[in-house]
């Protein structure tokens, strides 16, 4: 166990207490993961949301063996005040983590680290240490697994008896998501395994149980009834740090010979696939209160076999139900249930399809010119206002080194065309700011453009979001070699940034993530200067739907938008001159869409070409002001 960990405070949302929980779920999730990974790492504030959050010492039986404390949110640090929680900061810094599955990752992490005999902990992580890594924007798993299925289950809580009578149509989705086939690396491997053990006959090898499997047998951890299909034989053999007996056996030669698309498919263990992931502690809390609540007031719950399976075998993993008793969660013993006929499942279902519809027709073959030909019959052409200060340059030979982008570790040609991009948006930023304004570059990455605006405007507040935790280590110790006191860091998801300020910057937001930093600035009345990127990855999400201005949508279908935004991409140097051409006009049609957009509240916009152009091939840049 390593010793001289720094102290990190952790904050969470108190609302109310319900049976074993306490609300919003996100606090108990991530008080149950704390449970779970038996971690002391952390010192714990609670955060009440209303005024009367009745007495502390009734949520003392919820937070197992850990010391709570409870704070107002005007007490927060300054930094975490601007951010949704859960919420962790190292005490008296300036970095912050908020949101969920940043947050349950980071203790994950630190758990590893203070304890490198915990792999199980890292195991958690899943494959490549990616899950719920994507944001939820992005990802619609992360998005069921850390937003929709917590606030189902607190809506289907509070809801009247008379209201609450069907399954919430995000629960459903899970127990879809359950019955597709499973994909895993070496699935190939593992679906040749089941074969030969369904030709065989046989059932799955029981795995040998280690030693503390062996002492939570002894006081009933682990099901009484051991896991029989080959799935199973993987899932718990990785749990046990130990090979299943049959993973090792050579496949039979007529096994060998067959051919993948005939092999049979994997059935899920858990909830991601095979192996037991932290997408099952999120879930966990949450499913048991709803099935708790569908239990009290008597519903069958024959529509949702998989779940109940789900949740049987989540009990069977070793640990969960000690940190289940430490947070007084009272796991129900719930019977076999046989699956429900595949159209119930269907009729019971009203999952939302939109996006699926929506994005359907986005696989297309032909070009461009007859969707800029219906824009051009209806007046519409790319528009581009002239540069502001063209010529404007920073001295970059007088500068500090850790201010340069070559410090971000890349090739002297890419350094050059950074600072000419950091030219074009400091040179803008510059003449919107004023002394004492709250600057926000997300997006930051390592912090090229928030690190130059701290450093050149030390009378402002810089504040750089971005989801990659790498990345953002990387700007602050950069900032901290240069000494910089106005800026702060936090890794999260866009939508977990919620503070006010005055200015908006992101260099290269990639694909929809242009549209939430706008957002995000519509919603703060704030300006910005944007340049986007990766308009090949735009599409319809749950929250963004295009056309954005009511003049393309009067225009141009859906296709025909993603038409555009597919050729905005083709602008790379390699490109012949006309293609690049037609890419810039269809940049510049996308971009107008979004200016036209902003421009519906209120804003006046202006589509600008970075100079040189030849900084980057994505060398469009918004510049957005209230008026």
């Amino acid at each position: 166990m390593k010793d001289s960990v720094a102290e990190e405070h952790l904050y969470l949302a108190f609302s109310h207490q319900y049976r074993d929980s306490i609300f919003p779920l996100h606090t108990s999730i991530s008080l149950f993961l704390l449970s779970y990974c038996d971690c002391k790492l952390f010192k714990v504030f609670l955060v009440p949301t209303g005024e009367d959050v009745g007495d502390p010492c009734v949520t003392k039986n919820l937070v197992g063996d850990l010391e709570v404390h409870l704070i107002s949110r005007c007490q927060l640090p300054v930094v975490v005040q601007s951010c949704s929680l859960p919420a962790v900061v190292v005490k008296d810094d300036k970095f912050c983590r908020a949101g969920l599955s940043v947050v349950l990752r980071h203790i994950i992490q630190k758990t590893f680290e203070a304890d490198p005999s915990k792999k199980d902990v890292l195991e958690l992580l899943g494959f490549k240490k990616t899950c719920l890594k994507a944001c939820a924007e992005v990802s619609q798993w992360t998005r069921l697994c850390e937003i929709s299925i917590p606030l189902a289950v607190e809506r289907f809580l509070t809801a009247s008896p008379e209201h609450c009578q069907a399954i919430p149509p995000d629960i459903l989705q899970f127990e879809r998501k359950l019955g597709e086939p499973v994909r895993v690396h070496n699935d190939d491997k593992i679906r040749r395994q089941k074969l030969q053990q369904q030709k065989a006959g046989a059932k799955a090898a029981v795995p040998v149980l280690g030693n503390e499997a062996t002492e939570e047998l002894k006081t009933g951890e682990v099901h009484e009834h051991p896991p029989s299909s080959m799935e199973l034989s993987v899932a718990f053999s990785k749990l046990l740090v130990q090979e299943a007996s049959d993973a090792v056996n050579r496949e039979a030669p007529h096994i060998r010979r067959t051919k993948t698309s005939d092999l049979p498919p994997l059935d899920h263990v858990f909830a991601e696939g095979l192996y037991f992931t932290v997408a099952d502690l999120v879930l966990l809390p949450c499913i048991h209160q709803f099935l708790v609540s569908s239990k009290k007031q008597g519903k069958n719950l024959v529509n949702l076999p998989l779940i109940s399976s789900w949740y049987r075998r989540v009990q069977e993993v070793p640990g969960v139900k000690k940190a289940a008793g430490k947070c007084n969660m009272k796991l129900l013993q719930l019977p076999e249930l046989m699956s429900a006929p595949e159209e119930q499942l269907q009729d019971s279902s009203s999952v939302p399809d939109e996006l699926e519809e929506d994005n359907e027709d986005s696989h297309f073959i032909g070009g461009p010119r007859p969707t800029m030909t219906k824009l051009m019959e209806n007046g519409i052409e790319a528009k581009f206002s002239p540069h502001p200060c063209p010529n404007w340059t920073l001295d970059w030979t007088s500068l500090p080194p850790a201010v340069s982008p070559g410090e971000g570790k890349m090739s002297r040609d890419r350094a050059l065309r950074k600072q000419q991009q950091l030219n074009n948006l400091v040179a803008a930023v510059t003449k919107l700011a004023k002394p004492g304004d709250m600057i926000v570059d997300f997006c930051s990455g390592g912090g090229h453009v928030g690190i130059v605006l701290a450093h050149m405007m030390p009378s402002c507040q810089v504040v750089l979001i971005e989801n990659k935790e790498l990345s953002l280590i990387r700007a602050k110790d950069r900032s901290d070699e240069l000494g910089l006191n106005n800026i702060w860091f936090i890794q999260a998801n866009l939508d977990y940034f919620n503070g006010t300020f005055d200015i908006g910057v992101a260099l290269h937001a990639c694909g929809v993530a242009t549209d939430m930093v706008i957002e995000h600035c519509l919603r703060a009345r704030a300006a910005f200067v944007i340049s986007p990127c990766c308009y090949g990855f735009i599409q319809n999400t749950v929250k963004f739907k295009y056309p954005r201005s009511h003049q393309f949508k009067e225009i141009l279908s859906y296709k025909e938008h993603m038409i555009l935004c597919r050729f905005a991409d083709q602008t790379a140097v390699q490109l012949p001159p006309e293609r690049r051409l037609i890419g810039k006009q269809c940049m510049g049609l996308v971009d107008l869409d979004r200016a036209w957009a902003a421009e519906e509240h209120n804003y006046s916009v202006q589509v600008i070409s970075m100079e040189p152009e030849s900084c980057s091939p994505k060398n469009n840049m918004f510049v957005g002001i209230p008026t």
